[in-house]
């Protein structure tokens, strides 16, 4: 997956948007204000934080070393990052999309609904 296909995966969800708070090196895809995706994704190789249930995070580290490893700068149990050319595509997207759902899932019911409706 190239840093292009990362990017219009993030954003393609409904209401995520893409901001530089940290800088323009670095991407922080959002969702009504909260992160779901961080990358700098002119980064060699291509990295990506996201957000996983803390059981699944151990299990995917412990699946795929060093591909997956605890979130940099992040919370060790709820972030994990990802080197993106080390997994299929599809696995990328299955990733992207949980973490984006937790996210989802941790608004306010009044959001949430605001986004199926989206």
């Amino acid at each position: 997956m190239s840093p292009e296909e990362l990017r219009a995966l993030c954003l393609d969800f409904n209401e995520a948007v893409e901001e530089f708070p940290f800088g323009p090196e670095t991407s922080v895809f959002k969702v009504l204000g909260k992160l779901f995706a961080l990358s700098r994704l002119d980064g060699e190789p291509l990295k990506v934080n996201l957000k996983c249930e803390p059981e699944i995070a151990v299990r995917l580290r412990a699946e795929h070393p060093g591909i997956v490893v605890p979130g940099w700068h992040m919370n060790k149990r709820h972030w994990n990052t990802v080197t993106v050319g080390e997994l299929p595509a599809g696995r990328v997207r299955e990733l992207v999309e949980d973490s984006y759902d937790l996210v989802v899932a941790g608004l306010p019911r009044a959001e949430r609904l605001r986004l199926d409706r989206a």
